[in-house]
């Protein structure tokens, strides 16, 4: 698992890519493109390119963690490499 570079949603843009979405997670860019594909994933389509709203992240995290988004988002970036693995862990 990747660990992540960001300690607080302030210093994330309003709007991020996969590979902000990845580095926020601590996992790989291409679990962040898979999970931004996801239809219950709060991403928008804007050409051929997909983007989250910081806020809508922000939404999903606390929903899928059961966390306040101020505290670390391990266990989320658990649930998407073991989901990568088969769920093997």
């Amino acid at each position: 698992m990747k660990i992540s570079t960001y300690h607080s949603y302030d210093e994330l843009p309003l709007f991020l890519n996969a590979e902000l979405v990845a580095k926020v997670l601590g996992v790989s860019i291409s679990s962040a493109y898979e999970l931004m594909h996801e239809e219950v994933f709060p991403s928008v389509r804007i050409g051929s390119r997909f983007v989250v709203p910081k806020d809508k992240f922000q939404q999903w995290v606390e929903r899928h963690t059961g966390e306040n988004i101020a505290r670390p988002i391990l266990r989320l970036a658990v649930q998407i490499g073991s989901k990568q693995t088969g769920g093997a862990r």
